[in-house]
């Protein structure tokens, strides 16, 4: 038995050609390459046992003694020392993986600039409106800090233009290349230059007022159209009102969430609103006409006689229209009888009247407790 499965290693079958084990080795090269993987030491001696495993099953001689005896009788080097016409024309030793790298990066053959400035941080605002603004709509003016563009530097950082010049290290272009012995040849990366820190240029004098930041702390006074029809947890994309980019690069945007504030004698469910409406016991026998608040102001309503406590009437349309609706909610009143907490003589007369005409046989005490009663369960 082997000590290491290579084939396993490369993730191809024991009869892999010499183009599917290049082609193997090449995705995971890319995969686990240090430079992509720096500080884990895990991708490092991945990386190490997926190039063995190449530099055995990729010359012919040695896969041979490898599928034999399990072993090719020598040891495995490494990275360093190795020749790749030793490998019996695999063929790897002109692999050029500098495009694949800078793919990853972010750069590019002919780019000046091999790190892309951050855009600018998105930020968020909290408002709160009242459930009148939410049915008709609003316009409120809110004060954000954030970091705007220097107007000094006009974000560059640098005191003056001819204080930036191209980085002398890369040559202005942002990166390097490092090439490295490997066991198909020489091995080609490219990285941030650590000079310039990928930027392409370095500033001799920075600016006084951003210190070299392109960015200065601000207070920033807007205007917010609040459409009718939103909710709390709603939100509204203000584009580049956030924070600037980074020198010169594109702003954020800013982020409205609405909260609705709790009222006094609404409920919001939805589009439909509901409310609850005291009536005497008068009005439940007899009936009588109205007026119920609404979010648009006073309407009548008709209550028909020997209406019921907790009754809900529907006043079409006079709800909340929706964001993405062409109609209105409804809103819902529900009335409740009031229970009268004191009765003259006479009240108390006309009741118990009332009681012997309904039959029912029952005391003073004994009537208005049962209707106390009722009329507390609701």
């Amino acid at each position: 038995m082997a000590e290491k499965d290579y084939y396993r290693i490369l993730g191809v079958n024991k009869d892999a050609s010499r183009d599917e084990i290049k082609k193997a080795y090449k995705n995971l090269a890319k995969k686990y390459h240090p430079d992509l993987n720096k500080g884990d030491n895990d991708s490092s001696e991945k990386f190490k046992e997926i190039n063995e495993a190449a530099a055995v099953l990729g010359d012919d001689k040695k896969r041979q003694q490898y599928d034999r005896f399990g072993s090719t009788g020598e040891g495995f080097s490494g990275f360093e020392g190795f020749d790749s016409s030793s490998f019996g024309g695999f063929g790897f030793g002109d692999m050029d993986f500098g495009d694949i790298f800078e793919s990853f990066f972010g750069g590019g053959r002919g780019r000046r600039s091999y790190k892309q400035k951050r855009r600018g941080a998105d930020l968020r605002y909290e408002l709160r409106i009242t459930l009148e603004d939410a049915a008709k709509g609003v316009k409120k003016r809110i004060v954000i800090p954030r970091y705007e563009t220097c107007d000094r530097c006009g974000g560059s950082g640098a005191e003056s233009p001819s204080d930036v010049i191209a980085c002398p290290d890369c040559n202005g272009t942002g990166y390097v290349r490092r090439t490295q012995r490997t066991p198909f040849g020489m091995f080609s990366t490219t990285a941030n230059c650590p000079k310039c820190n990928g930027d392409g240029r370095i500033i001799k004098k920075l600016c006084s007022k951003c210190r070299g930041t392109g960015r200065v702390e601000k207070e920033r006074r807007l205007e917010v159209a609040v459409p009718a029809g939103v909710e709390t947890g709603s939100q509204l994309r203000i584009q580049n009102e956030g924070e600037a980019g980074e020198k010169g690069a594109p702003p954020g945007d800013l982020y409205i969430y609405i909260t609705i504030e709790e009222h006094e004698i609404f409920e919001r469910k939805g589009d439909d609103i509901y409310i609850e409406v005291p009536i005497s016991f008068v009005q439940a026998v007899f009936g009588d006409e109205i007026e119920v608040p609404t979010l648009s102001g006073k309407v009548k309503m008709s209550i028909p006689s020997g209406t019921q406590t907790n009754t809900v009437f529907r006043l079409k349309g006079k709800g909340i229209m929706g964001l993405r609706s062409y109609t209105a909610g409804d809103q819902m009143v529900r009335v409740v009888i009031k229970t009268p907490k004191k009765l003259s003589k006479r009240q108390k007369e006309i009741l118990m009247e009332f009681a012997k005409e309904t039959k029912e046989e029952i005391s003073t005490k004994g009537f208005f407790s049962k209707l106390r009663n009722a009329l507390d369960k609701i």
